[in-house]
């Protein structure tokens, strides 16, 4: 553990305690050790004032800094931010209520390489060969070694890429392709004859158990499969297991539960929730949200490329306006600081990058809720500021709900239920709500009508006759 040795930059009357502090964090001396180093180096940077003064202005500089450098390992960043807050809490400093230590914890987390963000761009049309050559339609514009693909892997990928599907839908797909064809190996079957989906589709329910829109799934990438692949109709298939799996209903919280469930969030995390339950935006809408996209004028939010493609107008409540004003004040503060050093870039969708040059360090397309550290790009090299992981979110709302003693099944989609249903109980009629969501068909929103006809303001109970 940390010897008791003096320091040069801690003061004598905190070295002790720091140790304590440390020495009941650490797993061994050399671990214990650069928790120190850490502290040392903090203060080494920050020496303004006195410690016990240190306020949100001199951790945040320090931390925005140590998230610039791209050397600095995701446990290594962390280490940083847990050795400054026992520093704060030793010193009692202002800066441990101020600042929102759980975003600078959980701000490395990086992007992966085929995140659904940035995926695309990102990864290459490069798979294992599952299946022979002989069985891939190949495009007419296929007009060189390179371009043709090297296996039905890649035939799919590029077919879903040329009909300008969601990367999501492209993983989705891609994973039943892979499922279907090692089925198909396994039974010794053909993967081009009707029987074989057949086949698969009762093995899914017989064995595997899913549920109605799992099958629907896999057959609709199969029907991808022979129709944009094998360039053939499917056909019909006969008789099936169907899923008899019913739907769940959406789980709804009430006004009472969802300020239980913010009131346990702080800092970014409650912004976020709070925009989730304001605006009905799914969870990804908020994570990606760009400056541009915040209409204060109007009061409204431009949702852009949402599910299937399409763009959306949700309106933004008026008591987060104050809160996302000064969030985009230390953006602009953040984006300054990054442009002065050279980095300053986000990822831009599409071909935009290529179409407007300066675009990505522009002001209007920077992130509203970044990440707290600069990361490389696997496909570019290039140094970019990427938005927030949603997984940050995902487990603070979670921990928020069992905190509160929420007894329901609590996700940040569950936000999004409970805003269609409480504009349904306070009169906004099923199309407005249909359109705010930005459902393609009013079937879809009409099953957050079963709280109103089951219980509460609908059918009363014979009991309390």
């Amino acid at each position: 553990m940390v010897p008791n040795q003096a320091s040069p930059l801690v003061p004598s009357e905190l070295l002790q305690p720091i140790i304590n502090k440390i020495n009941t964090l650490s797993k061994s001396q050399q671990h214990a050790h650069w928790y120190m180093r850490r502290v040392e180096e903090y203060l080494s940077a920050v020496q303004r004032r006195p410690i016990s003064e240190h306020g949100a202005r001199e951790v945040t500089e320090w931390l925005s800094e140590l998230g610039r450098k791209t050397t600095l390992t995701d446990w290594q960043f962390r280490q940083c931010v847990e050795a400054v807050g026992i520093l704060m809490r030793v010193a009692q400093a202002p800066a441990i209520d101020q600042v929102d230590w759980k975003f600078w914890l959980a701000g490395g987390v990086a992007l992966e390489n085929n995140h659904p963000t940035t995926g695309r761009n990102n990864t290459p049309i490069t798979h294992a060969v599952i299946e022979p050559s002989s069985n891939i339609a190949v495009p007419e514009d296929a007009d060189s070694v390179e371009s043709k693909p090297r296996s039905l892997s890649d035939a799919y990928v590029r077919a879903v890429r040329r009909e300008g599907l969601a990367y999501k839908t492209e993983q989705s797909y891609t994973a039943w392709l892979q499922r279907y064809v090692s089925y198909c190996t396994s039974r010794k079957v053909d993967t081009r004859a009707a029987s074989s989906v057949r086949s698969f589709l009762d093995y899914l329910v017989l064995e595997r158990n899913v549920a109605a829109s799992t099958q629907n799934q896999a057959l609709n990438a199969l029907v991808f499969l022979f129709r944009k692949v094998f360039m053939s109709e499917l056909g019909e298939l006969g008789d099936f297991a169907h899923s008899k799996r019913q739907r769940r209903l959406p789980v709804v919280m009430t006004r009472g539960e969802i300020q239980a469930l913010l009131s346990q969030l702080d800092g970014r995390n409650e912004l976020m929730a709070s925009l989730l339950y304001g605006t009905g935006m799914r969870l990804m809408e908020v994570i990606r949200l760009r400056v541009k996209d915040l209409d204060f004028g109007y009061r409204q939010v431009h949702v852009r490329n949402a599910k299937g493609g399409k763009d959306r107008v949700t309106p933004l409540p008026e008591r987060l306006i104050e809160r996302l004003t000064h969030q985009l004040e230390e953006v602009r503060l953040q984006h300054r600081v990054d442009l002065e050093q050279g980095y300053g870039e986000v990822w831009l969708p599409e071909a935009l990058e290529r179409k407007w040059a300066k675009a990505a360090a522009s002001w209007e397309w920077q992130y509203v809720f970044p990440s707290a550290r600069l990361a490389v790009d696997p496909r570019s090299g290039k140094v970019r500021r990427h938005h927030m992981h949603e997984s940050v979110l995902q487990k603070a709302v979670k921990s928020a709900s069992r905190a509160a003693g929420l007894a329901k099944r609590i996700n940040c989609h569950t936000l999004r239920h409970s805003f269609a249903t409480h504009l349904l109980e306070n009169g906004y009629d099923i199309r407005t709500v249909q359109e705010l969501l930005g459902h393609a068909d009013v079937s879809t929103t009409m099953i957050y009508t079963h709280v109103l006809n089951r219980g509460g303001a609908g059918v009363r109970s014979p009991l309390d006759f």
